[in-house]
Order: C-alpha cells, then structure tokens, then sequence
C-alpha cells in the first residue's frame, strides 16, 4: 500500500531543504540529543494506571546498568526485558518511556527497561552483556513470570543475542520474543538490494555507519548474536516479528522471520503497511504508526495465552486491549 499520508508529509517537510545530513556528519552528542527529543515529541498520552521507578542493575564487570520499571495496574503475571532501539549508539530509557508504558498496559507485564551501554565508547559485546546481565536480574527479581525478550530495532537485534546466550548457557528460561523491525543482516546485503534503500528516514548508509561503530572488528560480526541470520536459531523461544513496509530492514526482518520457522521456532509476523522504520516511536502523530503497534501487542498477548506451559492471567487481572485503533 502506498506510504502513510502522514508520514509523507513528514518527510518530505524534512527534505524542504535538501536531504537531511546522514547519521555520519552528526557528531554522538548530537545525534543522542536529536533521536531523544524527536521520541518525546512524537509520544503518545501515556496510558494510565502504570507506574515507574529507576533501579540500578549490576553489570557482570562491577559497574551499574541504569533500568527503570513499569508495573501496570492489571497484572497479568507477565514481564518484559525491553531493549531500546537506536542504532547501538543513540536511544536511552527516556526515548523508549512511553513505549515501556504503552507495552505494560497492554500485556499486563511488568517492563523493565534497561539502558545498556552505547557503541562507540562501548562497542560489541558489551551492550549484549549488559542486556544478559539486565534479563538474568529480570527473572531472578520477578520468578515464575511468562518473561518477554523485547526490542526495536538495534534492541531487537540484542533481544536475539540474549535468547541465543539463554539458550546456550542459561540463566533463563524466556517464554518469547516480541522482535520490533530487527537488523539481522550485518553485510547489509538484502537493505541494500530492497526497494527503500534510502529516502524513509534510516538509510543503509545510516545502518553501515552504526554497524562500523557498534562491531568496528569486522571478524565478530560473523558472531551468531550479530549476523542473525546466520545464526543457529533451533530452539528460541515463540516470536513475534514485526516489519514496517518502508524500512531498508524490511526484508531482512522478513527473512529471519522465516528462518525462525524453518529452525521450528513458532513465528507470528506481522507486516507494518505504509510505515517506516521506528513507527513504534510515532505512536502520537501517526494513527497508522499506533493502529499497527496495537497489532504487534495483541499478537503479543495472544501468543503468550497460547504457549503451553505458560500461566495465564488470574481472572479479573487480564490486560487492557492493546492498541489506539
């Protein structure tokens, strides 16, 4: 279907002046700065009835990862290790807050945000290790919980890496991966190929410059937490895979969302028609962006009814519909 009116609008105010300057001219600060404020002033009115607290988490080398905690009013039981998108390198709890939010209430989960480091002054594996050590601290802290691996974007990616170290090496057992328009392919050789290389807000170029600061040794990016699609993938838990049509990510998302299923991983995808990369994010300027970003939980929600093995929600406690459509 044709791209979002809305989002047509946007960008073609965003290009009155010419192209907007790449990820790469901008120097880190900026960068940080600008997704930051972008996020909040796209947010949608926070849902009500969920709280939230920072809470400090010890990272495997001493030092802290800042998280922070919703906890919805109707408890479904539930809880969610969320990991925030952003290249590896911009994003932070307070760009992904009303994400957090808008996912507690309607999971009825418990949602616990972590603000693992960032690429470059802290390259692979050390986000990866944070967002182990902070999904270890999530089970352990709220035990006997359907536990959610999730992410967006470069968040998604490591969402992966943590179920793959799970897998591995224990610590956990995740009942499922909500992967939110995942980077799977660090060659970039399918974003590069597809249709919406450039022109709908992330570029491959944006991609190859955040990859040359999140894994600048080119040897691990055959690593399986990086090269997802390359990855062993048997034995992960069920996911939810959701792409957005004009996403230079679109097809590789699709295509590890295939993978999983052959590798025996129950998959629900779900496509994002008309949308760009990061709609999660433009909840509050893009009916589309929400409509869509409801569909995502509710197969959320439905996959984790489903699952054997995986306690309900109490009656009385289930969680509110999902979605502003």
């Amino acid at each position: 279907m044709p791209l979002d009116r809305i989002l047509r609008s946007l960008i073609a105010w965003q290009r009155a002046d010419g192209p907007p300057p790449p990820a790469r001219a901008l120097g880190i600060a900026e960068a940080r700065e600008r997704y930051r404020a972008n996020a909040v002033l796209a947010d949608a009115a926070p849902p009500e009835g969920v709280t939230r607290a920072d809470r400090p988490v010890a990272a495997g080398d001493g030092t802290e990862i800042p998280c922070r905690v919703y906890t919805p009013e109707g408890d479904g039981d539930r809880v969610v290790t969320y990991l925030h998108g952003g290249g590896w390198v911009v994003g932070d709890l307070d760009s992904h807050d009303g994400v957090c939010r808008g996912i507690a209430a309607a999971l009825g989960a418990v949602v616990v945000s972590v603000g693992y480091r960032r690429a470059p002054e802290f390259p692979y594996p050390t986000p990866l290790r944070d967002a182990v050590a902070a999904a270890r601290w999530t089970s352990r802290v709220f035990p006997g919980r359907a536990h959610v691996l999730a992410g967006d974007s470069a968040g998604a990616a490591l969402a992966v890496g943590v179920a793959l170290d799970a897998r591995d090496n224990g610590g956990l057992r995740p009942a499922a991966q909500l992967l939110i328009y995942p980077p799977a392919d660090p060659r970039l050789l399918f974003a590069a190929a597809g249709a919406h290389a450039e022109g709908y807000l992330l570029t491959v170029d944006d991609m190859a410059y955040h990859y040359d600061l999140y894994v600048p040794d080119r040897s691990r990016r055959r690593d399986p937490a990086v090269d997802l699609l390359g990855a062993d993938l048997r034995h992960l838990p069920p996911a939810v895979v959701a792409t957005a049509e004009f996403d230079p990510l679109h097809d590789e998302g699709v295509e590890l969302a295939d993978k999983l299923a052959v590798a025996g991983v129950p998959v629900r995808h779900v496509p994002g028609p008309g949308l760009v990369h990061g709609y999660f994010l433009m909840q509050g300027v893009v009916p589309s962006a929400a409509a869509c970003a409801g569909r995502v939980l509710r197969e959320t929600d439905a996959l984790l009814r489903s699952a054997p093995g995986i306690r309900r929600p109490a009656p009385g406690r289930a969680p509110e519909a999902a979605g502003r459509d």
